[in-house]
C-alpha cells in the first residue's frame, strides 16, 4: 500500500530512488553510524572497553576477568556467543601490548574456545582483530579480539536469502551460561 506523500512531508520515499536492482538486500541500522562517521566514535575517557571493568559482570556482559584482560559479549554479536578479549589497558594495536597482555590474551582465547564448544556446542571459531579505523574496527582506539562460535548448520535460510543474521539467544542469558561455564582456575 503506498502511504500519500503528504502524511511524511520531507521524508525520502523509496519509489522516488533510482530504479537500478542489484543483488543487495538492505537491512538499515542507523545505531550503527557510530562506528562509520567521523568524529562519532566515543571519546577516548569514553571508551567503552575502559568502562566495562568498572561496571557489573551482568551490566558489562563480562564472562571473565584476568589480571592484564577480560572477556565479555560483544554487544552487536555475529553469533551467539560472540566474545571479545580486552586488554584493560587502553591500546590501539597488538604492537603496543606488554609480553603479558599478550599471553593473557592468548590464554583467555583458549579457555573462551574451550567454554564455547562446551556449552554451545560449537564446531568452530572465527577468531581475529580489526586493527585501526581502516580495517573495520569499530572501537578503533582500544585493542580488541574477536571470538565468534560457529557452527555446522548456522548457515539458515536468512543469511544466505535475505542477507539478515538471526541472534536466537538474549545476551544475558548467553553471559550467565559462558560466566558459569567458566573454569574457577581460569585454565
Amino acid at each position: 500500500m503506498e502511504v500519500p506523500n503528504d502524511e511524511f512531508e520531507g521524508l525520502e520515499q523509496s519509489s522516488e530512488f533510482a530504479a537500478v536492482p542489484d543483488a543487495f538486500q538492505r537491512l538499515w541500522t542507523p545505531h550503527r553510524m557510530v562506528y562509520i562517521q567521523d568524529g562519532q566514535q566515543p571519546h577516548p575517557d569514553d571508551c567503552p572497553f575502559c568502562l566495562a571493568p568498572s561496571m557489573t559482570d551482568e551490566k558489562a556482559l563480562i564472562v571473565a576477568r584476568g589480571t592484564h584482560a577480560y572477556v565479555l559479549l560483544n554487544l552487536f554479536p555475529y553469533n551467539s556467543g560472540h566474545l571479545l578479549v580486552c586488554p584493560y589497558r587502553h591500546i590501539a594495536t597488538y604492537d603496543e601490548a606488554s609480553p603479558e597482555e599478550i599471553a593473557e590474551i592468548g590464554s583467555l582465547t583458549q579457555v573462551a574456545m574451550r567454554v564455547l564448544k562446551t556449552v554451545s556446542h560449537c564446531d568452530g571459531f572465527n577468531i581475529g582483530m580489526n586493527q585501526g579505523r581502516i580495517a573495520g574496527a569499530g572501537i578503533a582506539e582500544h585493542l580488541h579480539q574477536h571470538i565468534v562460535p560457529r557452527w555446522a548448520l548456522d548457515s539458515n535460510f536468512f543469511p544466505i536469502i535475505a542477507g539478515t543474521k538471526a541472534i536466537p539467544r538474549l545476551l544475558g542469558d548467553v553471559r550467565r551460561e559462558v560466566a558459569a561455564g567458566w573454569p574457577l582456575d581460569g585454565n
